[in-house]
Parts: C-alpha cells; sequence; structure tokens
C-alpha cells in the first residue's frame, strides 16, 4: 500500500485534481467526496490529509514523516475523523462537540486541521445547519471532507459551498487486474467479482475475499436454473440462504444481474466470450431463447426496482414476491 496515490485503482481525475490543488496551493475549505458504499471515499480523504500534512512531499505523501505515519495510525492530532453515537443520525451535538467547538483551536502540529465525516448523508438538519456556519467562515487553516453516499440529501447551501468530488467506477478490468495480482484470485473468479461489483472496487474485494465464494456461486446458479419452477416463498428461503455468506441482499441481487446481463449479451450477439457464467451456456442459452429482449429488460429493471426499495425499507418478501411475478412472466 505504501505507493501512495500510484496503489490506488482507478479515481486518476480526482488523483489528479488533487495533486493540483496542492502543489498550486488551491486548497479548498470543504469537499464533498460522493460515491457509493466501498468505492474508496476513505481511502482518498486519508490520502489527501496525508498529503496535505506531508512534509516532504507535494506530489504523493511519503509515508515516511511523522505525521504521514500519524496519519496511517489514524491517531493524528490534527485529522479529526467525525463519530457519532446513534447508529443512523449525525446529530447537531456531534457536530458542535466534535467540529464548531474544537476547530477554532489551532492545529497542534500539522499544518492544516482536518476533520472527516464519514456518512455525512446522516447528519439531521439541525446539524447540517450547525457545520454549514463552520464552512461559511472557516479558519485559514481547516479543511473539512464530507464523505457521503448521496450528496442530494445534505442541504444546497452546503453542496454550493463545496468542492464535490464524484467517485466514478472503476472499469472491470482494473478490477480484474488488481484481484488477480494483488489477491491472486484465478482467472474465472475475478472475472465473476468484477462483473458483479459494477465499479465498485469494495465491492469486488468483498465478494473475492468471501471464502465461501464458490458455494455462493452454486447456491446462485441453482437459484437462476430453477427460479422459473419456485414458488415465492422458496425464493426467499434461497436469498434467506445467501445471507448466511456474510451477503447483503442488494449483493444478491446484483448477482442475479450478472446472469441476465449474460443472458442478454447472448441473445444479442451469440458470442460466449463476453459471458461470465461461461461454464452455465447451455441453461443461458435456453433462457435466452425463452426470453425477448424486452422480457429480459424487464427483468433488469425489476432488479434495479427491487433493490431501490429494500433500500426504502420496503416489506422483503413483498419485495421478492413482485420480482418473482416478473422473472417468471418474461
Amino acid at each position: 500500500m505504501n505507493n501512495g496515490f500510484g496503489s490506488v485503482v482507478g479515481h486518476r481525475d480526482i488523483i489528479e485534481y488533487i495533486q493540483g490543488a496542492v502543489q498550486g496551493d488551491k486548497v479548498s475549505h470543504a469537499y464533498i467526496l460522493n460515491g457509493e458504499r466501498g468505492s474508496g471515499k476513505k481511502l482518498l480523504a486519508n490520502l489527501f490529509a496525508m498529503m496535505l500534512q506531508c512534509h516532504n512531499s507535494k506530489s504523493d505523501p511519503c509515508y515516511d514523516c511523522h505525521d504521514c505515519r500519524q496519519i496511517m495510525s489514524g491517531n493524528h492530532p490534527d485529522v479529526i475523523r467525525v463519530t457519532h453515537e446513534k447508529p443512523n443520525t449525525i446529530s447537531v451535538d456531534d457536530v458542535r462537540t466534535q467540529i464548531n467547538n474544537d476547530i477554532m483551536i489551532k492545529p497542534y502540529s500539522g499544518k492544516y486541521k482536518i476533520y472527516i465525516i464519514p456518512e455525512a448523508d446522516l447528519m439531521t438538519p439541525q446539524a447540517q445547519n450547525a457545520i454549514l456556519k463552520t464552512i461559511e467562515e472557516p479558519p485559514a487553516y481547516a479543511i473539512i471532507f464530507l464523505l457521503t453516499e448521496n450528496a442530494e440529501s445534505l442541504l444546497a447551501t452546503i453542496r454550493s459551498r463545496c468542492v464535490v468530488l464524484k467517485l466514478r467506477n472503476i472499469k472491470d478490468k482494473l478490477i480484474k487486474k488488481y484481484l488477480m495480482e494483488e489477491m491472486e484470485i484465478p482467472d474465472y473468479q475475478a472475472e465473476i467479482c468484477a462483473s458483479f461489483a459494477q465499479g465498485n472496487m469494495g465491492k469486488a474485494i468483498a465478494l473475492a475475499s468471501s471464502e465461501h465464494f464458490n458455494e455462493i456461486k452454486e447456491e446462485m446458479i441453482q437459484l437462476m436454473k430453477y427460479i422459473n419452477e419456485m414458488d415465492s416463498a422458496e425464493i426467499v428461503r434461497a436469498i434467506k440462504k445467501l445471507e448466511t455468506f456474510k451477503l447483503n441482499i442488494s449483493d444478491c441481487l446484483d448477482l442475479i444481474m450478472v446472469w441476465y446481463r449474460d443472458v442478454l449479451l447472448y441473445k444479442a450477439t451469440k458470442d460466449v466470450n463476453g459471458v461470465i457464467f461461461k461454464d452455465q451456456m447451455d441453461f443461458i442459452q435456453e433462457r435466452a431463447n425463452r426470453s425477448s429482449y424486452e422480457g429480459i429488460e424487464e427483468i433488469l429493471d425489476a432488479l434495479e426496482k427491487a433493490k431501490a426499495r429494500l433500500k426504502a425499507n420496503v416489506n422483503f418478501d413483498l419485495t421478492m414476491e413482485l420480482l418473482l411475478l416478473t422473472i417468471k412472466e418474461n
């Protein structure tokens, strides 16, 4: 990990921006790093903080000076990670005690005082208003990083005062290369993990490092082969079984999407090379022959809808029933 930005897979645009800002002394007082869970927000915020505090380099953290080492071990006095007591809320008290009341105290050893707020979208409206005042008139040495999965949930007044850095999806081939080289995952497994992750490195690593990878894959394949004969209770049981492998539901749905993308791709091109589940060609062919293009698109659409419904806490069994209905109809 000790080769700084060089070790980061993807996100070249953000890294070049950070390097340019630090080298040109154009660092803003507030940044929003926006991207889904596992996309690398914490990693980039950490590297940005190291670069700002590093004594030896302005293009890449040196990893060697006192500041770099303290940030890596998570106990630099001038890099404050905001925590919250309540599981799904960052309260106005959290913001006041950890940021507002602390920010006027000058940096202890670094050049800057840096506040990193993971899950910033959990701030209550009162907490957001409290931080807004700080972002409007910060001391010269203060920098605030808001890490969020959904920048839209922050007040427009906060967004307009921050530089927004949007983490884009990483190309599958870069993820696959990383899994094979750094984690020594075999080719076929790396391909499934990369495809399943849809550009999200954290997701790919989680699946690749799961000791249950093969079991998950087998369960998935059984589910996809026989889904048309199953009733909704059986599907719920099958998905609940997948959950025991520490996959969350939306991950299970992503794996089902990989299967149907294979079906769509094969139907459109008759090319086996792009297919991920190559060892299941008979079933993929059969499914491709049985469904229309519109049908497969509708299934992929229904999978996206199911993910959104579960995120909005709609009843699990009901969501699965609606999804199953679409799969069976098409």
